[in-house]
């Protein structure tokens, strides 16, 4: 097929890669603008997506918005059998939608309609679900709305938002190569009215820990927020991300170190420090952490 991709981060590369390796015929890749991101904000980095592109010696475009009549001249301009899209990040207008011979097809990591939004991965994880997935979608003007042609499931199973993130993003990849190779064996489903959640775009502010609630949601909050933005506390007026930890019995007042190993008890259980990592400084596992800063048992955190 002549296919049009539009993606922008990492998750979105192995999708880039399937196609190619299919040998599909790349008419362009959409991505977003490089931002700010280099020595102290200055340098323009490109999404990970263009990076590939580029790599790849595929045409790369960077509109800031598809609004426009020009910009969406210019897509349909590229006669597309279909568009793929993965984690893309801007609307697509419905002149957008309706210009591939096939339409938009997305790539969506959740089991629709839970979890249609922005972070479908970090909320599946918040919410304690014991699986999630990822879908092909056909896209339509609604917020990830559209009928479903095929999805695949796995376990959440402990895992942090960057693994599981990971792992999708390849099993999607490799579902939207088994859907383009035979269409017509995978129809549109429409997605059940029943069981619709909404996975809202991450706020920073969800990331500082709240010590009264119990140590198992606490965890999973660690999950979801591993590797960004990293959930966090403060010691002393130090902030630490917590990277990793697990749960046990016992209990004290919500935000006390009760242990010698950095135990934590919180609104239901204690919350037990694995991996940590304090400001400018790289990830160590919690012993390391406290022979050069020591926290003693009845330390309050904030």
């Amino acid at each position: 097929m002549r296919i049009v991709f539009m993606g922008t981060p990492d998750f979105a590369v192995p999708a880039l890669d399937a196609l190619v390796a299919a040998g599909h015929e790349i008419a362009a890749v959409y991505t977003q603008p490089p931002r700010p991101g280099g020595r102290r904000g200055k340098a323009e980095v490109p999404t990970p997506v263009h990076v590939r592109a580029d790599a790849l010696g595929l045409p790369v475009l960077t509109p800031v918005t598809l609004r426009g009549a020009e910009a969406q001249q210019a897509f349909a301009a590229h006669a597309a059998d279909v568009a793929v899209v993965a984690a893309y990040g801007l609307i697509l207008p419905r002149p957008v939608l309706d210009a591939p011979v096939h339409g938009c097809l997305n790539i969506h990591a959740s089991l629709l309609p839970r979890w249609r939004g922005a972070a479908p991965i970090q909320r599946a994880i918040l919410a304690g679900d014991a699986e999630t997935g990822v879908g092909i979608m056909q896209m339509e003007a609604g917020l990830d709305t559209g009928v479903v042609r095929a999805e695949a499931r796995t376990t959440v199973d402990g895992k942090t938002a960057g693994e599981l993130t990971a792992e999708l993003a390849v099993v999607g990849a490799t579902l939207m190569i088994e859907v383009l190779g035979d269409l017509d064996r995978y129809p549109p489903v429409p997605q059940p009215s029943d069981g619709v959640t909404y996975a809202a775009k991450i706020d920073k502010a969800e990331a500082r820990i709240d010590w009264t609630r119990s140590a198992t949601e606490i965890e999973r909050q660690v999950r979801a927020f591993n590797p960004a933005p990293g959930a966090w506390f403060e010691i002393g007026g130090e902030r630490i991300k917590l990277l990793a930890a697990t749960v046990q019995g016992g209990g004290g007042a919500p935000g006390t170190v009760i242990g010698d190993a950095l135990e934590v008890a919180c609104g239901d259980g204690v919350l037990v420090p694995v991996a940590v990592q304090r400001a400018g400084r790289g990830m160590v596992v919690t012993a390391e952490l406290l022979r050069g800063f020591p926290v003693t048992a009845g330390t309050h955190l904030a």
